[in-house]
């Protein structure tokens, strides 16, 4: 049985995409949203993630812009988060982001907060623009915050070059 935190790890991050998510060369990354939310849902340390009655948040609308995909979830540990991130098929997409997503300076914030609590996409939004702010701090901060994450120093810039539908394949 997992332990019991107190508190959870709020993640909040936005991704601009290239295209429109109708256009063609969107398709992989469209047609593989509802697999790898479900897969975030059956991970050891989800909590919840943000999402409309499509079961997903892409049609939500952050910082009045379109072009921005926003994603907010809540996780008992930075491990969790990181297992997630980087050691299952939505690494394999992480690492093909730049073939859908524009790249961006802080994409990505972080948070703790009381376990029960579901912030709003707002305090994500507040959070991000804190930290860009202001830089990392107890209210808003990065990996490079977390001690205990470890697996992003090596796989947050490993790319698979070229790679067309292999990348995507199960775990």
């Amino acid at each position: 049985m997992a332990m019991m935190h107190p508190r959870h790890l709020a993640q909040f991050n936005v991704a601009r995409i290239r295209c429109p998510l109708d256009d063609p060369r969107m398709a992989e990354f469209v047609d593989n949203v509802d697999r790898v939310n479900k897969l975030a849902e059956q991970v050891e340390g989800f909590v919840w993630r943000l999402q409309d009655a499509s079961g997903h948040a892409m049609n939500m609308t952050v910082y009045g812009d379109p072009t921005l995909l926003p994603n907010l979830t809540l996780w008992e540990s930075p491990q969790a988060l990181e297992r997630f991130v980087w050691q299952t098929l939505h690494g394999r997409f992480y690492r093909r982001r730049e073939d859908w997503f524009e790249p961006m300076a802080t994409p990505l914030v972080m948070w703790w907060v009381s376990a029960g609590t579901r912030p709003a996409m707002a305090e994500g939004v507040k959070r991000r623009d804190h930290l860009i702010a202001h830089g990392p701090s107890e209210q808003a901060f990065g990996w490079e915050s977390l001690p205990e994450a470890q697996l992003w120093r090596t796989q947050r810039g490993v790319k698979i070059a070229g790679a067309p539908h292999a990348a995507v394949a199960a775990v």
